[in-house]
């Protein structure tokens, strides 16, 4: 392949995955407002009208702001790539450091910093604006200071290290160098699930014991009936930052804890949160979370084997509008325009995506039905429905590329099908 016709190539990818993005949002915003006006039968009794039409406004204002995010992220990468931005970058790092794993990490640091603080005034507009709009805001302008500042440095005390291993591990280990990288990235992977609930989490958010006693028999009865053992019950003081609710289990191994946001209890009636429950235990116990790793690092590792085979190829890079200033610089800018053009080319695939995680929920919602009432599930997922402002009425062909969740009407359906 010539550098021209990868650069067509990625152009015309880039222009197609956009376009279809655009396309998407405003299928979207459409459907959503053309059921406005209508709360759907099947919800009519749980759901007002007032509440079914803040989330189509919710919905619309958010789909709004990601129309000029798919924009300017287009814009972005065109820039970093044709643009020359990357060029520049690494000439920059060239003149600035000696050592050549300090100018590759430079180059891919500059470009994650500049993209962060590029994308700063979207994230504050979602946060202060939308969100506060909507009610659901908490964040005050100091703690979403604080957690940025904490998210940065932990980038750097667990990123940095990893960064610097691959690319020298990219460099040192000759041609067969992905197969040593996708282990470490395993290694990586499975101790951040470990360390996750104990020690990462809590730098966010506080987590205290379920205090009350009858939710807790009623859950360890269930815990026990499904053979799920877990480190402990806990309360996330998620109404600090969000009036959004959830649950969720997090960890691996020993390390597994069940987690409830302090909202969703609040919301919930007690066999309600045990359906919710019964619904995370369904992953668990259908071994959706394995297959979700497994399939991740299946997909990391052919990844990285692409890779290996284009950082080999000097029309890799020039089609990207980067000309490589030295062969120590080869291995960061391979990875760097890899991960970043990546989206273009793969986001056609997302319907694939989703499809597999919708089964998941399917058959974590079957297992629900199986240890509560499938009645409790229904009418927890309709009051979160509710209270997370999500559209009852999304565009079928826009949540198929987009929604990890089946829609709330196929959802609610399928339960009801489960009791007859």
């Amino acid at each position: 392949m010539t550098d021209f016709h990868f650069t067509a190539l990625f152009a015309s990818a880039l222009l197609l995955t956009t376009l279809t993005k655009l396309w998407l949002a405003r299928r979207h915003l459409n459907h959503v407002q053309s059921h406005r006006s209508i709360v759907p039968p099947d919800f009519s009794a749980q759901i007002d009208l007032a509440a079914h039409q803040k989330a189509a406004d919710y919905t619309s204002t958010k789909t709004r702001l990601g129309v000029l995010n798919v924009i300017f992220d287009a814009t972005l990468l065109l820039l970093f790539t044709l643009g020359g931005g990357i060029q520049r970058l690494a000439e920059w790092s060239l003149m600035t450091f000696n050592e050549p794993l300090l100018q590759g990490v430079a180059v891919i640091l500059a470009v994650l910093i500049i993209s962060a603080i590029l994308e700063s005034p979207f994230n504050l507009y979602r946060t202060f604006v939308i969100e506060a709009r909507f009610g659901f805001n908490k964040t005050t302008p100091m703690l979403y200071l604080i957690d940025t500042i904490k998210g940065l440095l932990l980038g750097v005390v667990l990123g940095l290290p990893l960064l610097f291993g691959v690319l020298w591990i990219m460099e040192k280990m000759g041609a067969n160098w992905w197969w040593t990288v996708w282990g470490v990235w395993v290694g990586f992977n499975l101790l951040l699930l470990f360390i996750y609930p104990s020690f990462i989490a809590p730098l966010f958010n506080k987590f205290t014991p379920l205090q009350d006693e009858s939710l807790k028999a009623r859950i360890s009865a269930l815990l026990q009936k499904c053979g799920f053992t877990a480190q402990g019950l806990f309360v996330m003081d998620g109404s600090k930052r969000s009036a959004h609710g959830n649950a969720y289990f997090t960890g691996f191994g020993k390390t597994k804890r069940i987690v409830f946001f302090d909202t969703l209890l609040e919301r919930l009636s007690p066999t309600e949160i045990e359906a919710v429950l019964a619904h995370e235990l369904g992953h668990f116990k259908r071994h959706h979370v394995i297959k979700r790793i497994a399939s991740s690092f299946a997909t990391s590792l052919i990844f990285l084997w692409i890779l290996s085979q284009l950082m080999q190829a000097q029309w890799f890079y020039a089609g990207l509008g980067v000309t490589v200033p030295t062969a120590s610089m080869t291995t960061a800018l391979a990875l760097l325009l890899f991960f970043m053009v990546m989206p273009a080319f793969s986001f056609l695939l997302n319907p694939l995506m989703s499809y597999y995680s919708r089964k998941h929920e399917f058959e974590a919602d079957a297992y629900a039905a199986q240890q509560t009432d499938a009645h409790d599930l229904s009418s927890a997922l309709v009051k979160m429905y509710q209270d997370n402002a999500a559209t009852l009425t999304p565009d079928p062909l826009y949540s198929t590329f987009y929604d990890s969740h089946p829609p709330a009407m196929v959802r609610i359906a399928h339960l009801k099908s489960l009791t007859r």
